[in-house]
């Protein structure tokens, strides 16, 4: 995987980018005025990221594995040391499929009842690879997603849900907090490191 130079990740023009940025030069963006990255975010081959008027905002520490999508008019927001497998999608926009009015961007507006709603995945929520995460879904802090599962509502913390659609099947350690507290002193160290130089 070949990574952008922080000169190239610049010139995209994001609304902000933290330290230690790793942007696969095969990624795209849409919008990158609109996509807010924190520190040590990594964003792999083929991923795709179109921000609406909501926006597209990354904590630190945020891993999002290949052919990724994160699309929509509404906010999407990843908390800290979360992070999306390889084809997960993220919509915070949905065509209306009731049949009552028309789907896809080439009929005009008026013809079409477009759903927005904002996706809010929280600190330490990890998402298995394939699962589609839909308009409004809310998932709290250390829930967990199994592989090609399907959510469309409020996944509870330290929770572990799996299926189509997504349903609880059991409970999540909260060890990892441990470990956060030892990754943040190093992230802390390094922020003072990286001001030391730019000043």
């Amino acid at each position: 995987m070949s990574f952008l130079s922080n000169t190239q990740i610049a010139a995209i023009g994001f609304g902000s980018c933290g330290i230690k940025a790793l942007i696969s030069d095969k990624a795209v963006f849409y919008n990158p005025s609109q996509i807010n990255l924190g520190d040590s975010v990594r964003i792999d081959d083929f991923c795709v990221l179109s921000a609406g008027d909501g926006g597209i905002f990354l904590g630190d520490h945020i891993h999002i594995g290949c052919h990724a999508t994160l699309l929509g008019n509404g906010a999407i927001r990843l908390g800290d040391f979360s992070g999306l497998s390889a084809r997960v999608s993220v919509y915070s926009s949905s065509d209306d499929f009731s049949g009552k009015s028309m789907t896809n961007p080439t009929i005009p507006n008026e013809f079409r009842n477009v759903k927005h709603a904002a996706v809010n995945v929280g600190r330490h929520c990890i998402i298995g690879v394939g699962s589609a995460i839909l308009p409004g879904s809310i998932l709290e802090e250390g829930a967990a997603v199994g592989a090609l599962s399907l959510v469309s509502k409020k996944c509870s913390a330290f929770t572990i849900y799996s299926g189509v659609p997504a349903r609880k099947i059991g409970q999540r350690s909260r060890n990892l907090l441990e470990y956060e507290r030892k990754i943040c002193e190093i992230s802390r160290r390094d922020r003072r490191a990286n001001d030391a130089e730019v000043n």
